[in-house]
């Protein structure tokens, strides 16, 4: 079965939803990613959607959750992105292993640091993923 994957921030308007995208896009078929915030922002930010289509990431669909709707999902690991996020996880209904790989907040920042982020989830989130999840590595 295909584990599922939250990726935790406060908003879930920039780095969690880059998260989300990057790995249901480079872990295709290995991992489900979904993605939510505890206190969500009203949209993504434009900058998140630019640095992803940039990429030629996929930002169909992409929209700030409370992390509230999304507890009754089978999640198999939360990965907090942001400190804030980390110390108010809530408690799910099941044990849920948890790992936390800060990134910074590109919010209201121009483009490129969107862009930085963006390349910083890939280099890092990604492997960190394959590892907590004891993925075999690709070739």
């Amino acid at each position: 079965m295909t584990p599922t994957v939250l990726v935790l921030c406060t908003g879930n308007s920039c780095r969690s939803q880059m998260g989300e995208a990057i790995l249901n896009h480079d872990l295709a078929g290995r991992v489900r990613a979904l993605s939510a915030g505890t206190v969500p922002q009203p949209k993504v930010a434009d900058g998140a959607i630019v640095a992803l289509q940039l990429a030629g990431l996929p930002t169909d669909g992409l929209h700030p959750k409370l992390i509230d709707t999304l507890l009754d999902e089978s999640i198999d690991l939360v990965v907090s992105v942001c400190d804030n996020a980390k110390e108010s996880c809530p408690i799910f209904p099941r044990p849920v292993k948890r790992i936390h790989v800060p990134f910074h907040d590109p919010h209201g920042e121009p483009l490129d640091s969107f862009i930085a982020v963006r390349d910083e989830i890939r280099r890092v989130l990604v492997p960190a993923l394959v590892e907590a999840l004891g993925l075999e590595a690709k070739p």
